[in-house]
């Protein structure tokens, strides 16, 4: 299979040459470096490896080029790969230009000329772009392949496991041709058994559960030791950021992650706020970027879920789902929230088979050229309609408020009136969703009244609720299940009577001494990423000062 290509181009026949030797000389083995001379010829190259189909993993083009800018030429190659990181050589002066080349273009970064040594200046940046590029590229019949029926909600639930996970793997929908019907008869399979999950070692899984399928491909389901300094539950922004640090400071750190690395963040198509990453990063290679440090510091990551708590004297007991239990220390509760339901008629029935929860990016291919149909106004509604925008044939937000000033980032509202497929609909609700095996229309109410809209696709995000339920009455919390820590333990200058500890409970502790809350899950906690980073940092300190007192 040939190597993805890194595309160098400049119209300086000495800079070209000083690029692509860098680029040789640490991406060689792995890569195939080409060269243009010009923003067109670069056109021209790609169209004859698109023709080969072969991957472009990178393209880095210099500014200033007669005929053709690199801006335009990364603006153009989006056409042949999307997918590709496009990098922009400039020179000081053209600085401004290449920040506004990145929503123009939607390059994902600037380097600056010169770039010696290339070691601190060039690799670091291209290194983590080509990670991200390889973490979402999938070579052609290589990996895991599912099949299955696009209204079945376990097709959905298995295909959304995979993607969470990183797991790259090929869709094959049964309704949607032949080669689908041929897979399973190859396999000697019953297509009325769905969905099927084949493996390259021509092993197959038929409607497995996510324990079973967690361990086919190799993620860790049991503890290695009893015992833990800390223990983390959760795998989102605050959870990962506490592994980050807590591995880091030498704490023996075990994560439990029921679901997959950037928790409800890794669902967001992209982040554009994020302190650090000017273009941007989806909420999947922020988990991923994560999870590879906190691992790296020793943190022991397992994908269970908690299912209880228990104190006996200075140990903390979590109960597994599995009947195991890892005992520590500290627990740090950061669990983080999920979508609220929508509350209507045929709501429960058509889940996975037409309304879904979150951005539920695995769904996007399935909805080229649909309508699409986005439920709420704040930043990860927005996020997602733009991510739809790109494949689907139009996007309508039904937004219950007055407009999206109140609940979104301006720079996403901004980016939504500039995309003309997204259409905002202000004062609007679902009333029911209709349809016998999958969603088929909805009923709306707005300012002209009521209507039935023709909808295959809808994609909900109405607020939070947190994932509380399976501790124990003695972690207090509000009326909402959000857990209570710190000052808000403290009612009419009062401490909580749970509280028994003759100290004040540290600033992210919960009523139980030893037991820390972050994220979003923690009441009062502002839900952004860069928050319950910063909360799960933190813990950390208070973690320290807890052990201290042993």
């Amino acid at each position: 299979m040939a190597r993805p290509i890194i595309l160098a181009v400049d119209d300086d026949v000495n800079v070209l040459e000083a690029v692509v030797q860098d680029l040789r000389r640490n991406y060689g083995a792995e890569y195939r470096v080409m060269r243009a001379a010009s923003g067109q010829a670069a056109l021209d190259t790609l169209a004859q490896v698109k023709a080969r189909e072969e991957p472009v993993a990178l393209m880095v083009s210099d500014q200033r080029m007669p005929g053709m800018s690199g801006v335009e030429f990364l603006e153009r190659s989006r056409g042949d790969y999307p997918e590709a990181r496009r990098v922009l050589l400039t020179a000081y002066a053209d600085t401004e230009a290449a920040i506004q080349a990145i929503n123009s273009a939607r390059i994902h970064y600037y380097l600056n000329k010169p770039w010696d040594p290339p070691e601190e200046k060039l690799y670091p940046v291209l290194s983590d772009l080509l990670d991200d590029w390889k973490a979402g590229y999938r070579p052609a019949f290589e990996g895991l392949r599912v099949i299955g029926h696009r209204w079945s909600l376990r097709d959905h639930t298995v295909r959304s496991f995979l993607s969470t996970n990183h797991v790259p793997y090929r869709w094959f929908d049964i309704a949607g041709g032949e080669e689908a019907l041929k897979l399973m008869e190859e396999k000697g399979l019953d297509p009325d058994k769905l969905p099927v999950v084949l493996f390259p070692d021509a092993s197959v899984l038929i409607d497995p559960e996510p324990e079973v399928l967690a361990a086919k491909i190799g993620l860790k389901l049991q503890a290695a030791q009893d015992f833990y300094d800390l223990v983390i539950v959760g795998a989102g922004p605050a959870g990962l950021a506490a592994a980050v640090y807590g591995a880091s400071e030498g704490l023996k750190t075990l994560v439990i992650e029921p679901d997959a690395p950037g928790g409800q963040a890794g669902t967001t198509s992209k982040i554009e706020n994020y302190l650090g990453f000017p273009a941007g990063i989806t909420g999947a290679d922020m988990g991923r970027r994560a999870h590879i440090q906190a691992t790296r510091f020793g943190a022991e990551f397992v994908t269970q879920r908690a299912t209880g708590l228990r104190v006996d004297g200075q140990y903390r007991f979590l109960c597994l789902a599995d009947g195991r239990e890892v005992s520590s220390h500290v627990v740090l509760l950061a669990p983080g929230v999920q979508y609220r339901k929508l509350e209507i008629p045929g709501g429960d029935r058509l889940t996975g088979r037409g309304i879904y929860y979150g951005a539920a990016l695995v769904e996007a291919e399935s909805c080229t050229d649909e309508q699409v149909f986005v439920v709420g106004g704040a930043n990860s509604a927005g996020q997602a309609a733009l991510h739809f925008s790109k494949v689907a044939r139009s996007v309508t937000m039904l937004v219950r408020g007055k407009g999206l000033t109140a609940t979104m980032s301006k720079y996403l509202i901004d980016e939504i009136e500039r995309t003309s497929k997204i259409v905002v609909k202000p004062g609007t609700q679902v009333l029911e969703a209709v349809g016998e095996d999958h969603l088929q229309q909805i009923r709306v109410s707005g300012p002209e009244g009521e209507s039935v809209l023709p909808a295959s696709s809808l994609f909900v995000f109405i607020g939070a609720a947190p994932r509380t339920e399976w501790l124990p009455v003695g972690i207090l919390r509000d009326d909402k299940g959000f857990l209570l820590a710190g000052p808000d333990l403290r009612v009419d200058g009062k401490i909580a009577p749970e509280w028994k500890e003759n100290r004040e409970p540290y600033l992210l502790e919960s009523s139980v001494p030893g037991v820390f809350v972050a994220g979003d899950v923690r009441h009062g906690s502002v839900k952004r990423v860069a928050s319950a980073v910063g909360e799960g940092s933190i813990a950390v300190q208070f973690v320290h000062q807890y052990l201290a007192g042993f």
